[in-house]
């Protein structure tokens, strides 16, 4: 027997109520949900023609047809074709990609009439234990749904570079861990909540030794919607890049009384040739202040790297060798 709002009810109620919240959900996004082949064109040495270079899942921004998705899905490729519920096959072009965040926009090409825009969420209002239905293509099979709950938020994942990048210590941030089953190919599909509205787009699955049977997704909330927006404006997001890679430090009483901060970001490695190598940082070096702003933690770090900061002189305020200290760094585009 369970209680519900003070009121007794029994596990096959209790179950029912379960089970009409996940079918409301799944009959809601699936026609929102479609199942990708990420293809690229081939060589002249290679016979020419498509060849294919990934899968994933996607869901419906825009009644126009353009999708959110997962950047390591499209990563590689410069197209494919889209496959819905209703049977549709539709191909589509790759608009924009933004592996800092794992999040990308394709746009189907043509025959987009009568797509069903998925309701975008807010997750930063989620909460521990609440339920949340995940909608992809795990290995493959489109259309597949599955359920759980939030078990824990706030999440660090390490960013995967695209083909090229600079990533060097770079993470995805306020990740939603869910223990929702998600396979290969979940990835870019939607995560929502018990109304149907996404509040995460799927992103990883956290490997054997670590953790089977969790799963990982991108919030959805402003800090998201902002990227897709550049995404869906630009095809990119500009960000500064410094070019170390570190985690955060407990600063010594006595130097955390002298420089005003209980913590700062240890310098572990510094990218030869990078902004940072050239303005002299090294490694062991704590980084207390970014221009006056204190940082204590590479997401704040990161926060700090817009694209208003982007060829443009930086002080940073150090401690080294207990002493402090301070640099100019003049930040590149990210590429």
């Amino acid at each position: 027997m369970t209680t519900v709002a003070d009121r007794p009810v029994s596990d096959a109620e209790a179950l029912d109520a379960y089970s009409t919240v996940v079918t409301r959900v799944a009959a809601r996004l699936l026609p929102s949900v479609a199942s990708l082949r990420v293809t690229q064109q081939a060589g002249a040495g290679s016979g020419g023609g498509r060849r294919t270079r990934g899968a994933g899942s996607a869901v419906v921004l825009t009644a126009d047809g353009h999708l959110v998705t997962s950047a390591h899905v499209v990563d590689g490729g410069d197209g494919g074709e889209a496959t819905f519920s209703d049977g549709r096959t539709l191909e589509f072009d790759i608009v924009g990609s933004d592996p800092l965040s794992d999040l990308a926009v394709i746009r189907a090409r043509t025959g987009a009439a009568g797509l069903e825009p998925a309701e975008l969420g807010d997750a930063d209002a989620l909460v521990v234990g609440q339920l949340v239905v995940a909608i992809g293509s795990p290995l493959g099979y489109a259309g597949s749904v599955s359920a759980g709950v939030v078990s824990a938020l706030g999440r660090s994942l390490a960013a995967q570079p695209a083909r090229g990048g600079q990533v060097a210590g770079r993470l995805v941030e306020n990740v939603i861990q869910t223990d929702a089953s998600l396979h290969p190919g979940n990835s870019g599909g939607a995560l929502a909540d018990g109304t149907g509205r996404v509040i995460g787009v799927n992103t990883a699955v956290v490997g054997p030794g670590i953790g089977q049977g969790l799963g990982l997704a991108v919030p959805m909330n402003a800090t998201t919607r902002g990227i897709i927006a550049a995404l869906l404006r630009h095809g990119r997001v500009r960000r500064a890049y410094l070019g170390i890679a570190g985690g955060s430090r407990p600063l010594p009483p006595r130097a955390a009384r002298a420089t005003g901060r209980a913590q700062g970001i240890e310098v572990v490695s510094v990218v030869r040739g990078s902004p940072a190598d050239r303005a002299g940082l090294r490694p062991e070096d704590v980084l207390l202040d970014i221009d006056g702003v204190a940082v204590t933690g590479v997401g704040e770090l990161q926060r700090l790297m817009g694209e208003e900061r982007i060829d443009r002189p930086v002080t940073v305020r150090i401690l080294r060798d207990a002493r402090e200290t301070t640099v100019t760094v003049r930040p590149t585009e990210l590429a």
